[in-house]
């Protein structure tokens, strides 16, 4: 098929889109199932918060690591064979999940589907952000596919259950979205030696790490650090929190996710369009201060309506701190495969840190105050906004 592709042909580029977006709609159903079957696998498997936040750690560890390992193995085998590669680790660890293995095991499966996930992020915003030319609104369409996986995972998950069908078949629908995603990929109009040594050797020059000296670089980094610890832990403990807390019903509280990232696709929407009238640091200043003022009213309440319409708005400006943080990176970082992989590394540590940090706390002192320890996440990422705001970055 490739080869009957004409090189930067119109179908080449839509082809190249189509597949990043499905990919990473799937990848956002894969997201969120972790956070919507982790109430049963406490049940199922007799966890304890602390175990339960280590495998969303673990989750997040993989993520890291999938910043790493992937830019020796691409010198090695190209970009093409490395993501269709790393993509097999999520149907495979899907299936070893959904039998309940011991939970050494089940550590080591977290990490693994962490790894292919991180691996199809680097690939996927890699692959837009180069062949964007500078267009953030690609970016978030990209990442609008993703808010509409994770929007339909926790939907489909409740329409099972409501069905008298079980987690475990939004497991094994995933699984089956995945193998197509592999035949795309496999497809996909990308050289199979794309990648190799020679663009390594090139990502080695001082031109293509200078973004390693860049104080804007760490800034922007920083942000998404704080942002993703804040949104791995919505994906992950939000619907065990709503189920906790006793105020709503488990079909209400599954859903209210799902409507989160209702409201994060509407939320990307809106990016898209004002990214090209609004400066990205302005957007990010403005996102995180109002994420930061709907999280504090969610976690200060018992009231259902309030708690709806507080997430719902949550995830709509939520929506475009990662992409337009990805995009106002994109001068520093571009050309450079290193540099998008050390900043999605800077973000995953702040998803690693965080659960576990809230599985701690919630051993300690209950669920329900451990989530409000995350109000310091939306406060520091509201610091370096501002910092990134008044820094002279080129947009």
């Amino acid at each position: 098929m490739f080869d009957l592709v004409k090189k930067n042909s119109r179908f080449e580029r839509f082809f190249v889109f189509l597949t990043c977006y499905y990919t990473f709609f799937v990848n956002g159903m894969m997201v969120l199932m972790v956070g919507t079957i982790l109430p049963y696998l406490i049940k199922e498997a007799n966890l304890s918060f602390s175990i339960a936040g280590g495998l969303l750690s673990a989750f997040a560890i993989g993520n890291l690591l999938a910043s790493f390992v992937n830019p020796p193995i691409i010198a090695k085998f190209g970009r093409k064979k490395t993501i269709i590669v790393m993509s097999f680790f999520i149907p495979i660890c899907l299936i070893v999940i959904m039998g309940i293995p011991a939970i050494p095991v089940l550590y080591l499966s977290f990490i693994l589907l962490g790894i292919g996930r991180g691996s199809v992020s680097i690939f996927n915003n890699t692959v837009v952000n180069e062949r964007a030319e500078g267009k953030s609104s690609m970016l978030n369409i990209l990442h609008m596919a993703f808010a509409f996986g994770a929007f339909l995972a926790p939907f489909l998950s409740s329409l099972y259950i409501s069905h008298q069908l079980t987690w475990r078949h939004l497991g094994y629908t995933i699984v089956a979205l995945f193998a197509l995603t592999i035949i795309l990929l496999f497809f996909i109009p990308i050289p199979w030696e794309e990648g190799k040594s020679e663009a390594i050797k090139k990502d080695q020059s001082s031109a293509n790490r200078s973004y390693s000296k860049s104080l804007d670089f760490y800034v922007i980094g920083l942000i998404l650090f704080f942002y993703l610890g804040l949104e791995n832990c919505v994906n992950g403990w939000f619907i065990t929190y709503f189920k906790d807390t006793g105020i709503m019903s488990d079909e209400l509280a599954t859903n209210l996710v799902s409507y989160t990232w209702l409201a994060v696709m509407m939320g990307r929407l809106m990016t898209a369009f004002l990214s090209s009238k609004v400066r990205k640091k302005t957007l990010i200043l403005t996102y995180c201060i109002l994420t930061t003022g709907f999280f504090g009213l969610l976690i200060s309440t018992t009231n259902v309506n309030v708690i709806t319409l507080s997430i719902v708005l949550l995830g709509f400006f939520f929506a475009g701190i990662y992409p337009t943080c990805i995009a106002n990176a994109g001068a520093i970082i571009k050309g450079s495969p290193s540099g998008m992989s050390m900043l999605l590394a800077i973000a995953a540590l702040g998803g690693i840190i965080a659960p576990q940090i809230v599985g701690f706390v919630a051993d300690a002192i209950g669920l329900t105050g451990a989530i409000g320890v995350l109000l310091f996440s939306t406060v520091f990422m509201v610091l370096f906004a501002i910092i990134n705001y008044r820094r002279s970055v080129v947009e």
